[in-house]
């Protein structure tokens, strides 16, 4: 009885062990399958978002940007753009016909002005587009590959619906200013360029314009550019330009930059993604850029420039189903990410940190704020509302003079005293 008990004993013991040991080597290997999948799928992703450059330039900041042959950007890889002829000047500027004279490319006082750290070690030769490469580690930091370079949903401030349930979920805060109600084929202002401070990893601060058409639901269309300073994305703490676009309110369609298929760059000075520097210090020199984004009335495509100067570049109209016509609101503002990862509101920083009325050279602006009409010429924004989700976190101030037209002040620190 006792040998046979012991034996039962050994042997429940031994098949114990075997399946511990089974399950351990099946966990390694699904893990080690799981991350090799993964690390193919990174890198499947980079070969299609890194083409293979004609020249390279390092960064003061770290980044590598390539110049890439313009037919070769990642906006070919669209199926619909696989035979598209590239426009490489828009048809119409807004205030009248496109001037190659007014808006030129290759002003030498303007190169000497541009803010962009890498061009201090070399420019992209004519023909290229220059193009911040992506690292593995910056797909690694997304949630998933495939939304690697994507906005999450319900980031649009909702002027109209402002309801507390609504702001918590989102996770979201906005200071802007807007119009809406009309047709509007562009949008333009000068902002103010700061480095506010971010609390976490997984949030951002940006300053930027929206071009919004179709509902707040599922069809939500937006062109958006401006600064951001976003850790997720790029791993620094860097104020960068960025543009962003989407075709059904940030689920499948759109991007950042150019880590999809959609915008078509023609411009070899700017990259898309790359520090701004210098930029504003409190009580100190302040610095700004001129973003204005319009619709040609001839070929329907949605068009950027950057500063007086620089044509970036444009979105198809195809890509979108209610901006084809024009845009229904336009919104000029600060976002953060407010995680409130310790109980607490995020002390991420929009704008330069400091609420709008204290003024110029400490609280963060945007200026001469300008809408382009149906007939293509720029106008004054009628009926300009504000909106903040809670104005003792980040508050918005507008004002208006000779100098800087409408113009607004707005941001502040996230956590303090009246905001816990």
């Amino acid at each position: 009885m006792g040998v046979g008990h012991l034996s039962t004993e050994k042997f429940a013991r031994g098949f114990l062990v075997c399946l511990w040991l089974w399950c351990f080597f099946s966990l390694s290997y699904a893990a080690r399958t799981g991350a090799s999948k993964q690390k193919f799928e990174v890198k499947k992703h980079l070969n299609r978002l890194n083409k293979p450059p004609v020249k390279s330039i390092q960064s003061p900041d770290g980044d590598m940007i390539d110049c890439i042959p313009i037919t070769k950007q990642p906006a070919f890889d669209h199926p619909f753009l696989k035979d598209h002829k590239i426009q490489m000047k828009p048809n119409y500027h807004p205030e009248g016909l496109f001037d190659d004279n007014k808006v030129s490319t290759k002003s030498k006082d303007k190169e000497m002005h541009i803010p962009q750290l890498w061009h201090k070690y070399g420019k992209c030769p004519e023909g290229t587009i220059p193009m911040r490469r992506t690292k593995e580690d910056d797909v690694l930091r997304a949630s998933s590959v495939k939304r690697y370079g994507k906005k999450k949903r319900r980031t649009v401030p909702l002027p109209k619906s402002a309801e507390p349930d609504l702001i918590n979920q989102s996770g979201h805060q906005h200071a802007i200013a807007y119009v809406e109600g009309d047709k509007y084929y562009g949008a333009k202002a000068t902002i103010n360029v700061w480095e506010p401070k971010i609390q976490q990893q997984n949030e951002f601060s940006l300053s930027q314009i929206w071009l919004l058409g179709g509902s707040f639901g599922q069809d939500l269309n937006s062109i958006e550019a401006g600064w951001q300073v976003s850790p997720d994305l790029y791993g620094d703490n860097n104020t960068r330009l960025f543009t962003y676009w989407t075709s059904d309110a940030y689920q499948a369609t759109g991007c950042y930059n150019l880590l999809c298929s959609g915008f078509i760059q023609i411009n070899s000075d700017i990259a898309m993604g790359a520090s701004i520097s210098p930029v504003s210090g409190y009580r100190n020199s302040q610095y700004d850029i001129s973003i204005l984004i319009w619709k040609d009335p001839k070929e329907g495509h949605w068009w950027m420039q950057f500063g007086n100067g620089y044509v970036l570049g444009y979105w198809p109209s195809f890509l979108f189903s209610y901006l084809t016509e024009s845009a229904s609101m336009i919104e000029w503002g600060g976002e953060v990410v407010n995680s409130q990862s310790d109980g607490h509101h995020t002390s991420t920083q929009m704008g330069s940190g400091r609420f709008p009325e204290e003024g110029f050279s400490k609280a963060s602006y945007f200026r001469n704020i300008q809408v382009v009409d149906a007939s293509n010429n720029l106008k004054a924004p009628k009926g300009l509302g504000t909106f903040t989700e809670q104005s003792n976190c980040y508050d918005v101030q507008p004002g208006n003079n000779d100098d800087w037209g409408h113009f607004f002040y707005y941001g502040g620190p996230g956590k303090n005293q009246n905001c816990p």
